[in-house]
């Protein structure tokens, strides 16, 4: 256990927050001001938050309760200021009740795999190294990891998680390997779950591609097995309530699908008018909720990329409250 948390920590050492300047930037932290961090991490960006806003508070959350250990001890210099829950980002709500806030002054969400999960073998979800096929962020949920996604599932239903979670053009030939693999023994670790993908992909495909074969199957049975567009969802469905006006969204993204949903989300808050076209003259009388702080996503500089290579596929979007949603309009005749 010990040599497990030595192993951790040398891992947090080494890491580092992807966009930093940039969120500080879009979060435009202020002194007393409360902060919700739904995806703490190894505590990075609540320390740069905590230090650029004096008597500011941190609610973190984190699935990794062993990601909360480590970054209980990044934040341990902020004393009382950081508040800690082991949960899932789309309670949120819970975390903050008992907390006693109502609203919060800026919310970040950096929905990415962290360090910590990519770099212990153990955890599964990394093709480079050799381990269980396990993948949960949060290993004592009780929740079916991916062992069972890959041993168990039917072949049409690994065919549409990898198609669709992964966007993999070769996901119905990948899937017929795995399955007919399994026929003879389970596949047992993620070397061997990697192998079988490469095996799938045509020749011509393993010689053109710019990544390892086996990445968009990784991304998608790990989105799967954590139901991570279903969180997004979820915290983009209830989150601007709790903002105020003035109050700040941050959301990092790390793949076209999450990207995808922000994009949605603020564009609809975004909108002010949302009659049918037809109608010359708008009855609804819906207001913008948010302004859309970048017109087009945030991402890392050419410095950053040198020092941090995970962060070539990290998309910051960040949106301002301006209003309350108004009351829904009664059009009916």
């Amino acid at each position: 256990m010990a040599q497990s948390l030595v192993k951790d920590r040398a891992i947090a050492s080494r890491h580092l927050s992807v966009l930093l300047e940039q969120t500080l930037a879009a979060l435009a932290p202020r002194a007393g001001a409360r902060y919700l961090d739904g995806t703490l991490g190894l505590g990075g960006h609540s320390a740069a938050l905590l230090a650029a806003a004096p008597d500011s508070e941190i609610c973190g959350l984190d699935r990794d309760a062993k990601a909360l250990e480590l970054a209980r001890e990044c934040l341990a210099p902020f004393g009382h200021r950081a508040h800690f829950f082991h949960s899932r980002y789309s309670c949120f709500a819970d975390a903050l009740g008992e907390l006693a806030w109502d609203k919060v002054d800026g919310v970040l969400l950096d929905i990415g795999v962290s360090s910590l999960q990519l770099d212990r073998n153990e955890r599964g979800f990394s093709f480079l190294g050799d381990g269980p096929l396990d993948m949960r962020m949060d290993q004592y949920s009780g929740e079916l990891s991916a062992w069972h996604l890959v041993n168990r599932e039917s072949f049409a239903r690994l065919r549409e998680c990898i198609a669709t979670l992964g966007e993999e053009p070769q996901a119905g030939r990948i899937a017929r390997v795995i399955v007919d693999a399994r026929r003879k023994a389970p596949v047992r670790n993620t070397a061997e779950l990697a192998s079988l993908v490469e095996k799938a992909y045509p020749a011509v495909w393993r010689h053109k591609a710019r990544r390892h074969p086996a990445t968009r199957t990784f991304q998608a049975l790990r989105m799967a097995v954590n139901d991570e567009l279903g969180e997004l969802k979820k915290f983009l469905d209830n989150i601007l309530g709790y903002l105020p006006v003035g109050g700040r969204f941050v959301v990092i993204t790390f793949n076209s699908l999450e990207d995808r949903l922000v994009k949605q989300a603020i564009r609809r808050w975004a909108e002010d008018c949302r009659c049918p076209r037809h109608i010359a003259a708008c009855v609804c009388g819906h207001q913008p909720e948010v302004r859309i702080l970048y017109k087009k996503p945030v991402q890392a500089d050419a410095y950053e990329l040198i020092c941090n290579p995970r962060a070539g596929s990290a998309k910051l979007r960040a949106v301002e409250k301006i209003a309350d949603a108004a009351p829904r309009t009664n059009v009916s005749a």
